[in-house]
């Protein structure tokens, strides 16, 4: 592993049984991260995406492959991971009864740290992630992006070289959101941390990451800068939506007709499809959609977006779902 590498993956998998049966949730990852990237972990529901994130972390060990994480063989040495990496799980880390503060020196205090330096690094904190005031707050009388935000305080007081973000946003309302994808861009530029992070929401994995990849059925299919991927998918998106779905067949004929089209998606009134140009399909869609006499309430044009990239590559959407199918084997597991 090259010391510009933070994570080295090769030939990553997990096993779980489950009714009897084999399940094999991570099927031969290869994965690598470079220092000081930040890289978005995204995948539908079931992929496998959590059980690699809680490999690469320590919390369950791989049935084959190896790995390293922060310089530190995955196998062989654990712990010496767990002593370099951050973790922030999706549920949270905080208990809520206990003040914040007095939390995080505990915490910082489990790593070995003195305790001066931890509450003058904790506070140092807390005046970053805009936490001024809470030190002795409890997290149950906090706000939701405050509570994130202790989450990651909590994740960085032993000054990680790479920390893992489970969801860092699931949950906030979008000013909340916008101000935590600051801090987490914040986290590479003003202090040179590598962040690795799952997402289900897609404009986050745009705002945030300089690389992406994505995992279906266990396996990485693909990889590369979000500009790159939409580009991968070609062509531009055509969007039709209907009054009622009693024109909707027809309207998605008139789609499929236009030369070099595809349908991508059709839900109820909408319908949805890859076109080479977008100009010379628009207007022939609004020449079709006036001879069938159909008013459509809104049709659009547009560039390819992540969405787009998912649809192509797993026949699915990725939807703001907080299930995850991997869970259940993993608990099954323990």
């Amino acid at each position: 592993m090259s010391a510009a590498q933070m994570i080295h993956a090769r030939g990553l998998a997990r096993t779980f049984r489950k009714r009897k049966q084999e399940v094999r949730a991570v099927d031969g990852v290869d994965l690598d991260v470079a220092r000081g990237e930040i890289v978005g972990f995204l995948g539908p529901n079931g992929a496998g995406k959590t059980t690699t994130l809680r490999m690469l972390t320590t919390l369950i060990e791989p049935s084959e492959g190896t790995a390293t994480v922060a310089g530190c063989d995955l196998r062989a040495d654990p712990i010496g991971v767990r002593r370099r990496i951050g973790y922030v799980p999706q549920s949270g880390s905080t208990y809520q009864e206990a003040r914040a503060g007095e939390e995080i020196v505990d915490h910082a205090l489990m790593y070995g740290m003195d305790k001066a330096a931890a509450i003058s690094h904790g506070r140092e904190l807390f005046e970053t992630l805009d936490l001024e005031g809470m030190w002795k707050r409890q997290p149950k009388s906090m706000s939701g992006g405050q509570r994130r935000r202790l989450d990651i305080a909590m994740g960085l007081i032993h000054r990680p070289e790479l920390v893992f973000l489970d969801e860092p946003t699931t949950g906030l309302d979008p000013q909340a959101r916008a101000n935590l994808w600051e801090h987490i861009s914040a986290l590479r530029t003003e202090r040179d941390t590598t962040v690795f992070l799952t997402t289900h929401y897609l404009d986050e994995a745009d705002a945030l990451c300089d690389r992406i990849l994505v995992i279906d059925h266990g396996r990485i299919v693909a990889e590369g800068t979000p500009d790159a991927l939409k580009a991968g998918v070609g062509g531009d998106v055509i969007e039709v939506e209907l009054a009622d779905e009693a024109t909707a067949a027809q309207v998605r004929s008139m789609i499929e007709g236009i030369a070099g089209a595809e349908l991508t998606e059709a839900d109820g009134r909408h319908a949805r499809g890859r076109v080479p140009n977008s100009g010379t399909a628009m207007m022939e869609l609004v020449r079709g959609l006036d001879a069938a006499a159909i008013t459509p309430v809104g049709i659009q044009s547009r560039r390819p977006s992540l969405d787009d990239v998912f649809l192509t590559l797993t026949g699915r959407s990725l939807r703001d779902d907080n299930t995850h199918n991997g869970g259940a084997h993993e608990n099954g597991a323990r």
